[in-house]
């Protein structure tokens, strides 16, 4: 009887094929929970049935949010991520969904609201020595890119270790120079709750897995595209490899040399990977790896015009570099939707601007939805009529610079990512 069996099984699984493929064909404005592999039964594993509805109803839902419609190129099939959003970079439009609320653990992808908060408080060339106190508190077991006590670096050497290594003790020394990490996680909290990040609340500055510490593929997503607003935010998620300041050293004779050593990014669609290659317009921006959280990576990339935003968070997959591999799917699909498919949600821009937005005359840019509402334009408009979220847009006549009132929310047209990145071929 196995053979019958086996072959019953074939049957059905071909029926089950048919049955979804022809639903998906047939949807259009539903939620699509089919559209990627339902998530394991398990309690850790099960999204909640209510979430947050910042940036729209649809992405309060659990499960795939997109609408299919003729001309939309159906979602890769083999998503195993709890949670993953993708959405255009410059009008703030979420092309897709899945659980983009869910509230997990972040890892290290947190450093990026810790960057965003951070980056404006120190010129790169400041100078810090540093105390052995400074560097109280690195989680055991932390990804840490080499900081010396008693050694001096620049901001510049620190940043480069926070988002090329992913350095928690480059994380601790610099919030150690904004007066700890008690304060470093009040300001990067009090920042969250600007950028209209509810889901996240933060206990560690650099995404080591703490009680309590949660955010969210929507939440990861609005501190990339608010981080990439800086051109040091920009040019540090963009490095591939750098040189790291060492230790000093004193020989027999009593004179002292200081080297250096290589690093390179871990980020792997950035860098790639013996089985990986480089993605193609890849950009940054963040990647993370914990025991609770599992592997977490928010992605930007350029192509042919547009500038995608990509986050995923826990594949289930056990294939080696998942999280990428299912970020590149995603972005694949991303490029090809973009202007085809309607938006189910919207990246929300930060209170200060919604604020701003809300005041303008009817007759100046970005009008004032502010809020969050999904009502957003229909995808394939111009992104400079995209979202409030934009502080700067191209005029139509002229090339004319208009302001969202005087929030200086500054995104181009066309983002100013790095032309040594997007031409970049792989070393």
């Amino acid at each position: 009887m196995r053979a019958p069996e086996t072959l019953l099984r074939r049957s059905l699984a071909v029926a089950s094929a048919s049955l979804l493929s022809l639903s998906l064909s047939m949807t259009v404005g539903t939620s699509v929970a089919a559209a990627a592999p339902a998530v394991k039964a398990s309690p850790s594993a099960t999204p909640p049935a209510r979430m947050s509805v910042v940036g729209g109803e649809r992405l309060g839902r659990p499960g795939t949010q997109v609408e299919l419609a003729d001309g939309v190129p159906v979602l890769p099939e083999d998503l195993t991520a709890r949670s993953w959003i993708v959405a255009d970079a410059e009008s703030g439009q979420v092309l897709a969904a899945h659980n983009a609320h869910w509230q997990l653990a972040p890892a290290s992808t947190l450093k990026m609201l810790f960057a965003d908060t951070l980056l404006p408080k120190f010129p790169r060339t400041e100078k810090h020595t540093v105390d052995p106190a400074d560097l109280a508190g690195v989680g055991e077991g932390s990804s840490l890119v080499g900081i010396k006590e008693h050694e001096t670096y620049t901001v510049h050497d620190l940043w480069l270790g926070v988002f090329l290594r992913s350095g928690n003790d480059a994380v601790h020394v610099l919030a150690a120079m904004n007066h700890g990490v008690e304060q470093t996680v009040a300001d990067m909290n009090a920042h969250a709750r600007e950028l209209q990040a509810l889901d996240t609340h933060v206990v560690s500055p650099d995404g080591y897995d703490a009680p309590g510490q949660v955010s969210s593929a929507y939440d990861l997503t609005l501190f990339a595209r608010s981080g990439l607003q800086k051109k040091d935010f920009r040019e540090y998620c963009s490095t591939v490899r750098a040189s790291f300041p060492g230790e000093t050293k004193k020989d027999k004779n009593g004179k002292t040399t200081r080297g250096s050593f290589e690093i390179q990014n871990t980020n792997r669609l950035l860098s790639g990977d013996y089985d990986l290659p480089v993605y193609k317009g890849i950009a940054g921006v963040k990647n993370g790896n914990t025991t609770q959280a599992g592997a977490t990576f928010t992605g930007v990339a350029e192509r042919d015009g547009h500038v995608l935003l990509v986050t995923v968070m826990h594949p289930e997959s056990t294939e080696h570099n998942a999280v990428y591999r299912e970020a590149a799917r995603l972005l694949d699909w991303g490029f090809k939707a973009d202007g085809k498919v309607r938006p189910v949600g919207e990246l929300v821009p930060p209170k200060s601007v919604a604020a701003a937005g809300a005041t303008a005359s009817p007759g100046q840019a970005g009008g004032a939805q502010g809020g969050g509402s999904s009502a957003s334009p229909v995808a394939g408009a111009s992104a400079a009529s995209g979202s409030d979220g934009m502080g700067v847009a191209l005029g139509v006549a002229g090339g004319a610079v208009v302001v969202l009132g005087a929030t200086a929310y500054l995104v181009n047209r066309r983002w100013p990512l790095p032309d040594l990145v997007r031409r970049r071929s792989r070393s």
